[in-house]
């Protein structure tokens, strides 16, 4: 019997195409699989438009008031007070003769930006603090997390209140300022669940190969967290920060309604609500409450909508 040498093997016979490179599947990412999720749902590119025009009717409000026939928020005109809506002012005028347009468009600047800082201060505090309890555990985490119990136990309305009734602002507190406070009050009560989730996060990803690997190597604790550990357990603390982002706009016009959060003559929805609910006003008014609501309530479910589809897209059970 003749052997058969191995050059006289076709190609076909192995399973490759003469001329051809063998393929192989790429190595796809946690990130990449959710951006692939979420770029086929319709709630994602509706809630990322909606949030788009918010901000950038924050950056740059005169982008929607060059074309108004009077855009500027502080200017008053006690002859058109409570005027309603017309070609002359497209929303009305409050009970002070404001063009309700005009600050309904200058006041998502204050109110998205007491979510976005509000939403950082949480963010950074509740990391660090998270990872610090479940990367080291021990005593450590134990005190971290009783710390957190006890923030966690406040309501975040009710403990906003005490914080900014007990520092108050007035007219001439600086507009800075006025939202530090606010900004600083929702974020010492916010941090515990950013902390929660990201000390979960991180007692899920401490445990695997590739961390047991690296402290093997000799790597500092640092270099583990940085590198390995804060890249695997970030994903499910953005998700929630998405969602309290939403939550910390709605706080914020909460408190300003209820006259503690942002002060005239700061511009915001939750101030202009509160203006338009003052007593008389509601009926003989009902556009003052009406617009700055709308864009409120549509901004807030925007970014929880987005939230909701970031978690999803993460969620590895949808998988």
């Amino acid at each position: 019997m003749t052997e058969r040498s191995t050059t006289d093997v076709a190609p076909e016979s192995v399973g490759i195409t003469a001329g051809a490179e063998p393929t192989s599947d790429k190595a796809r990412s946690l990130g990449s699989d959710a951006w692939e999720k979420l770029r086929r749902q319709p709630i994602f590119w509706i809630s990322s438009i909606l949030i788009l025009i918010m901000v950038t009717m924050a950056i740059a409000p005169q982008l929607f008031t060059f074309f108004s026939p009077e855009p500027d928020p502080y200017l008053a005109d006690q002859n058109r007070i409570r005027e309603k809506p017309g070609p002359t002012a497209w929303f009305g005028r409050d009970g002070q003769g404001f063009d309700v347009y005009a600050r309904t468009i200058y006041g998502a600047r204050a109110s998205i930006l007491v979510g976005v800082l509000a939403t950082a201060f949480t963010l950074v505090l509740g990391s660090v603090i998270g990872i610090f309890a479940g990367f080291y555990g021990k005593w450590l985490d134990a005190v971290l997390s009783r710390l957190g119990d006890i923030f966690f136990a406040v309501p975040l309305l009710l403990g906003g209140i005490l914080i900014l009734y007990t520092f108050p602002s007035d007219f001439t507190t600086p507009y800075l300022l006025v939202v530090g406070k606010v900004v600083v009050a929702l974020g010492i009560l916010g941090w515990p669940r950013i902390a929660r989730i990201m000390r979960a996060s991180v007692l899920q990803v401490k445990p695997q190969d590739y961390v047991q690997a690296a402290r093997a190597l000799g790597a500092s604790p640092g270099r583990i967290i940085s590198g390995h550990v804060l890249p695997n357990a970030f994903a499910p603390v953005i998700v929630v920060a998405t969602i309290d982002l939403g939550v910390f706009i709605a706080t914020e016009a909460t408190l300003s309604f209820l006259g503690i959060g942002l002060q005239p003559p700061t511009v915001s929805w939750g101030v202009m609500i509160s203006a338009a609910s003052a007593l008389g006003m509601l009926r003989a008014a009902p556009h003052m409450l009406l617009f700055p609501s709308l864009f409120l309530s549509v901004t807030v479910l925007a970014f929880i909508m987005l939230g909701d589809a970031v978690r999803d897209a993460f969620d590895p059970k949808s998988r």
